[in-house]
């Protein structure tokens, strides 16, 4: 039987891929008998290594990347689909696509015709399926997430799915056998939680919102946040804006700023909202007052946490 791994969501491929070499023996055996192949291949270098016999171990593994996104010609597959009900027993040939194929694709019908082959779809997931993603992986690393914690979680990472892998890590080994992961601990370890307060507090600027400005500022005090972490954090955002300003001024859409800044999707859509509550000439002032904040603290000028507290007031000012 071959597997047919397929879908944008090649992160889960990998996982489902490890958990099904797992079952198949020792791992350093197997790896002496796995060949990758690319989509360049010939058939009977494909064929070639499907009929090897495995060396030392119980099966023979075959990982084939990206094959069918490449367009086999009709040769090619027609003689695969000839070999594939007749693939020895010990081999065990994986097809991995990361690009979703169409349910009418021959090798799909093949496998569901003759029931030869296993076929699974991994789409990302998106929404309340993310946020399930999230749950589900915290509670195979024997930890719990309340609903909101796992919503904030998979918000603010996004459908990057190592960046989320790893802030869940992070999250069981903080909390350990102790309660629920809550979303006070995902602000407190996550930098991506960070993020979304400061944009939070960046939309109250902007939005020209003195009150809620102030309150969310002194929540981050409150919290503990070192106002050196919290100005690093105003300059990161006021220099993404900056650039932003002046991408959307020249004509760049959002996709194209996330490609430029080199930030994920979501965060572009963020900073291409925000930058259009300031001209271009205001964040230049900003970024310059921001520029003399760091001089005269530097200098012993001036207090920054006071300079905060101005900058704060002073940009809420119309």
């Amino acid at each position: 039987m071959f597997h047919l791994f397929h879908g944008s969501d090649t992160y889960s491929q990998r996982e489902t891929l490890a958990a099904l070499l797992a079952k198949e023996g020792d791992a350093d055996m197997l790896s002496l008998n796995t060949t990758r192949l690319d989509n360049k291949i010939s058939f009977s270098d494909l064929q070639s290594a499907c009929d090897a016999m495995p060396f030392l171990a119980r099966v023979r593994v075959v990982l084939v990347h990206d094959l069918f996104s490449s367009v086999p010609d009709k040769a090619f597959m027609e003689k695969l689909e000839a070999y594939l009900p007749h693939l020895p027993p010990t081999t065990r040939l994986i097809f991995m696509e990361s690009q979703a194929l169409p349910p009418s694709h021959r090798i799909i019908r093949l496998a569901d015709k003759d029931k030869i082959g296993y076929v699974k779809k991994f789409d990302q997931p998106k929404g309340h399926d993310l946020e399930r993603w999230v749950r589900t992986h915290v509670e195979e690393r024997g930890g719990r997430i309340d609903p909101q914690a796992a919503g904030l979680l998979a918000a603010n990472v996004g459908g990057d799915l190592q960046a989320l892998t790893n802030e869940i890590e992070k999250l069981v080994l903080y909390k350990k056998d102790e309660a629920i992961i809550e979303s006070a601990d995902v602000v407190l370890l996550s930098p991506y939680a960070a993020e979304e307060t400061i944009f939070e507090l960046v939309d109250a600027l902007g939005g020209r919102q003195a009150a809620r400005a102030a309150e969310l500022f002194q929540e981050k005090l409150h919290e503990g946040a070192d106002p050196f972490y919290l100005f690093s954090m105003f300059i990161r955002q006021f220099r993404l804006l900056l650039q932003t300003r002046a991408l959307l001024d020249g004509g760049e859409r959002p996709a194209g700023i996330a490609e430029q800044l080199k930030q994920r999707p979501f965060v572009a859509d963020k900073l291409a909202r925000q930058a259009r509550n300031f001209t271009l000439p205001q964040l230049e002032q900003i970024y310059r007052r921001l520029l003399e904040i760091d001089v005269d603290v530097k200098t012993g000028k001036a207090d920054l946490l006071t300079a905060l507290h101005l900058l704060v007031a002073g940009l809420t000012v119309e």
